[in-house]
């Protein structure tokens, strides 16, 4: 039997309706989700190229301990660092170091993009100022750069200077730290405090005057606190790397034959610590009764005089093969050496007497 079956118009526009709201609803998600693609695709875009904001040559920005991430946020738009707010918020989510941010001094010279600049300052790489000690400084020399160059008080790295506990192991007579403070040239965060300075400089000793020189001078029956000593002396009396040796060589010659050293800077520090030297020295002074007169007192002076450098350090455990026992200035940075009293006396008339008389 035949079956004839009628469909509603109704029903078919009804499904017509359906399948075209269905479509609708499919291109407008997928719309929402191209435009949601493009606009996260964006975002990660800005996150990570670099932001040239900044119109001058650099920017410093200080965080201080205790910052608020929108603060810190504040100050980088603020600074053109990044661009705004939310995106460095963004790019501190995206990094997961947002419990991570460092406090500082910071240097912005270069576009950075914001996860570049989260990664700065959540790893620290705070600015670094440059501060250098030449060879031959005394404590107080070193505490008056200190304070010119911005790092703090005068006051404050001659405090520090008196932890003897810092080298007990190596010089258990040392009542501060004369001739240990290594002169080197410190890369430094501003706010390095004296005492921070002072052990690295401490440290930076120790790397010098490493076992082999510490073999050496036990060879040598030389105590550390002597080495040192003698060659803050020779650290003085020349700033020519290549007459170092032989300097050593004079005093250690004078030392074995138990000649005084005879050495103009120990007068020099001896009225400095007294504070009396008024910059020049006379025969007079050269009786200023004090143990580290070498004119007065043989031996090597009960401490070192300055602070020595690496080169000296080596010459005082290392004289040259030479037995010069005398040298004078030629005043033009080099010495003339001598053998003998009578040869000394005559490069005296040449490069003292007679050049002060031309």
């Amino acid at each position: 039997m035949l079956k004839i079956r009628f469909f509603s118009t109704q029903n078919v526009t009804m499904r017509k309706y359906a399948f075209a709201t269905v479509v609708s609803v499919i291109l407008f998600v997928a719309a929402g989700a191209i435009t949601a693609w493009v606009t996260w695709r964006d975002i990660l875009h800005q996150v990570s190229s670099p932001y040239s904001g900044i119109t001058s040559d650099s920017v410093l920005i200080r965080i201080q301990p205790g910052t608020s991430t929108s603060e810190i946020a504040a100050r980088l738009v603020e600074a053109d660092v990044v661009s705004s707010e939310w995106l460095f918020r963004f790019a501190l989510w995206r990094s997961g170091r947002d419990r991570e941010l460092q406090a500082g001094e910071y240097l912005f010279d270069v576009p950075l993009s914001p996860l570049d600049v989260v990664e700065k300052i959540a790893d620290g790489r705070v600015n670094l100022r440059r501060l250098t000690f030449p060879e031959g400084l005394t404590l107080a020399e070193m505490a008056t750069i200190f304070e010119t160059e911005g790092f703090g008080l005068s006051g404050s790295f001659i405090k520090a200077s008196q932890q003897v506990g810092l080298i007990s192991d190596l010089d258990p007579d040392a009542i501060d730290l004369e001739g240990y403070l290594f002169p080197e040239t410190y890369a430094l965060p501003r706010d390095t405090t004296a005492n921070a300075l002072v052990r690295a400089m401490i440290e930076q000793f120790r790397g010098v005057f490493d076992e082999r020189l510490r073999t050496r001078s036990r060879d040598r029956k030389l105590s550390i606190r002597q080495v040192v000593t003698l060659a803050s002396i020779i650290e003085k009396e020349t700033g020519k790397s290549s007459e170092r040796s032989l300097v050593s060589a004079v005093f250690n010659n004078r030392l074995r034959i138990g000649m005084p050293l005879q050495s103009d800077p120990t007068v020099i520090y001896a009225l400095e610590v007294a504070g009396i030297y008024d910059g020049n020295l006379t025969r007079e002074n050269l009786q200023y009764d004090s143990p580290y007169n070498t004119y007065r007192y043989r031996d090597i002076p009960p401490g070192p005089i300055a602070s020595p450098g690496g080169a000296a350090l080596r010459a005082s455990l290392e004289p040259a093969d030479a037995s010069y026992l005398y040298f004078v200035s030629r005043n033009d940075g080099t010495h003339a050496f001598s053998n003998t009293l009578r040869e000394h006396n005559r490069n005296v008339r040449e490069f003292q007497i007679e050049y002060f008389r031309r």
